[in-house]
């Protein structure tokens, strides 16, 4: 069975979403299933240099007193998790493409493993540490401490190689319908929309796995 899970690395709903399926897939250790990070941009027109968190929250929810309330419950969602979300120490919100690049030259070059790991780290870094992830050397270094030899990120991270992948993923999302994330397509056959929990993510494995036994 395979998952492609779209995300975007600063949705917090992405983050608890991530938490869940790993959950779900705790609850289905028989199964053999494999996932794909695939990109999703919220912001498809963000500045490379991304934009003052302030005024980008402003701008998206249209005054303070939603704002508060919105993070405020964020906050609560991910304590469930075990995610502190520390919303007061992200500055900037930052362009994804880089970002994106970055999981897909893992997983194309090294293994689903390193990708998974640079995800959790993307969201460690913007979540948790307040960093800038479209920054060259914060993804830098999110890429060694993943496991990757610091020559091949930089080069990964030169240049816009896979640039043209992200846009056209994000492009091929929208056609398929999704309109936000996280978003999982299981086997090209199912969806599953919203940070579901765990229970029903394995329920919808289960309605996959029997589909595909009775294709064999």
């Amino acid at each position: 069975m395979h998952i492609d899970a779209y995300f975007d690395p600063i949705c917090p709903w992405c983050y608890i979403g991530k938490r869940r399926m790993e959950q779900a897939l705790a609850l289905r250790p028989h199964m053999d299933i494999s996932i794909s990070w695939r990109p999703f941009l919220l912001n498809p027109d963000m500045p490379q240099q991304g934009m003052e968190r302030d005024i980008y929250l402003l701008g998206k929810f249209g005054s303070q007193a939603r704002v508060r309330r919105l993070l405020g419950a964020l906050e609560e969602f991910g304590q469930s998790e075990e995610i502190e979300f520390q919303f007061d120490g992200i500055d900037q919100t930052p362009a994804t493409v880089d970002a994106h690049r970055l999981v897909r030259f893992a997983a194309i070059n090294n293994n689903a493993e390193i990708a998974d790991n640079i995800v959790e780290l993307l969201f460690h870094a913007f979540f948790n540490q307040g960093l800038n992830i479209g920054d060259f050397d914060v993804l830098l270094d999110i890429g060694i401490k993943a496991g990757i030899e610091k020559n091949m990120v930089e080069g990964a991270l030169d240049g816009k190689i896979e640039s043209s992948w992200v846009m056209d993923e994000n492009a091929k999302a929208h056609r398929l319908g999704i309109n936000g994330v996280p978003c999982y397509i299981i086997d090209n056959r199912f969806a599953l929309q919203g940070a579901q929990p765990p229970m029903v993510m394995a329920k919808l494995f289960d309605s996959a796995n029997v589909q595909i036994e009775c294709e064999i």
